[in-house]
């Protein structure tokens, strides 16, 4: 079996999904990609059991057939070449494969493709279809926020519930909860279930962040038990997690009297400096509030370091001190993209919402943060 490629384009699809690739996977066959060939498209496929992405490239090619190509390899070497055709030449039955240049020739084994998972299928209960644009959106939004702890599995990964107008993307570590919903997207009046909801891997997500390319079609398609996402030439296909996500709702304080108002990038900055004169397990900042004016500050007993800024604000409330983490308000901050951002609070011991003062029309960011107990200095 031969065919013929460029080599920037084969290089292109192939890190467009090499991401799946497990460093050490449970199967030997999974450190591999897929060569499938049929009517002259090349069918690449990376797999780690739970995700699996696929990608299609026209090629050159006067049969068909299939073979499993080390994915490392592989890809150290397409990197070194300059854009040019190259030739694959396929021993059928040793599996022997051959990268024919210009000026080169690169000789590797392969495995047989029989030992390869086979593409899982996506029994459809729902079809979403969306752009990029939207889908990234929702993705960074609400993935940095996920648990990375695999005794709550149900945390590691997004919550998404879609109705007939709307669909709900969940994130929550325990520390802080991300709600992120577009108004412009939903199930339709024509699905086979007009409400349905299901925890996307965090891999997943992180996958179709990095490949996703803008203001292209995205359809998205759901059963029970799997999620795949189609765009382009492209196609992931991965595991749900069948667990029960929180009760998210209830943990949304609603009763919220003190409000400050305050640009993003000026809390940001200012907590950036800081967080540097925190103590280095807690990463403890004191928000002293009061009339038009935000004090922060920070100190690390152990140390003697302390550091403290004075912001000027929006503040409609009464005067009160409430303690966070710097660093998880931080992430929280440099993912919002509002100029202008509202901190809404009702008591130091209860959870503060962070909500963008200016967004889209079609979509609505509620991020609530949990406080830390102000004599846990340290």
């Amino acid at each position: 079996m031969k065919f013929i490629v460029s080599s920037s384009v084969l290089l292109k699809n192939l890190q467009n999904i090499n991401g799946v690739v497990a460093t050490n996977p449970i199967v030997p066959i999974l450190e591999n990609f897929l060569f499938r060939i049929e009517d002259g498209t090349l069918t690449v496929t990376a797999s780690d059991l739970q995700t699996t992405m696929t990608t299609q490239i026209p090629v050159e090619a006067s049969e068909n057939g299939a073979i499993a190509i080390p994915a490392k390899l592989l890809l150290d070497t397409l990197r070194s070449l300059p854009e040019q055709p190259v030739t694959i030449n396929i021993d059928t039955e040793t599996f022997g494969t051959e990268i024919l240049t210009d000026n080169g020739r690169y000789k590797l084994s392969g495995e047989n493709p029989i030992d390869f998972p086979k593409l899982p299928t996506v029994s459809k209960t729902m079809s979403v279809e969306m752009t990029s644009d939207v889908l990234l959106g929702a993705i960074n939004n609400t993935v940095f926020a996920t648990s990375t702890d695999d005794l709550r599995p149900a945390m590691t990964g997004v919550y998404l519930q879609l109705s007939d107008d709307n669909a709900t993307f969940v994130a929550t570590d325990g520390h802080r909860l991300i709600r992120y919903r577009r108004t412009d997207l939903g199930s339709g009046p024509s699905s086979v279930s007009a409400s349905t909801s299901l925890i996307i891997p965090r891999k997943a997500l992180q996958l179709l962040k990095a490949s996703l390319p803008e203001n292209v079609s995205v359809v998205a398609e759901f059963s029970q038990a799997n999620a795949s996402f189609t765009f382009g030439p492209t196609q992931l296909i991965c595991r749900l997690i069948d667990e029960r996500f929180p009760d998210y709702e209830n943990a949304i304080p609603t009763n919220n009297p003190n409000v400050m108002t305050i640009g993003r990038t000026d809390l940001l900055n200012s907590l950036k400096r800081i967080m540097i004169y925190a103590n280095r397990t807690t990463h403890q900042i004191r928000l002293s509030l009061k009339a038009n004016s935000l004090t922060i500050s920070a100190e690390d007993l152990d140390y003697s370091n302390e550091a403290n800024e004075k912001l000027l604000c929006d503040y409609d409330g009464d005067p009160m001190e409430i303690g966070f983490n710097a660093k998880l308000m931080a992430e929280v901050l440099s993912n919002l993209s509002a100029k202008m951002i509202t901190l809404e609070m009702s008591a130091p011991n209860r959870a503060g919402l962070l909500i963008p003062a200016d967004k889209e029309e079609n979509e609505d960011i509620l991020m609530l943060v949990m406080p830390v107990m102000l004599n846990t200095y340290a």
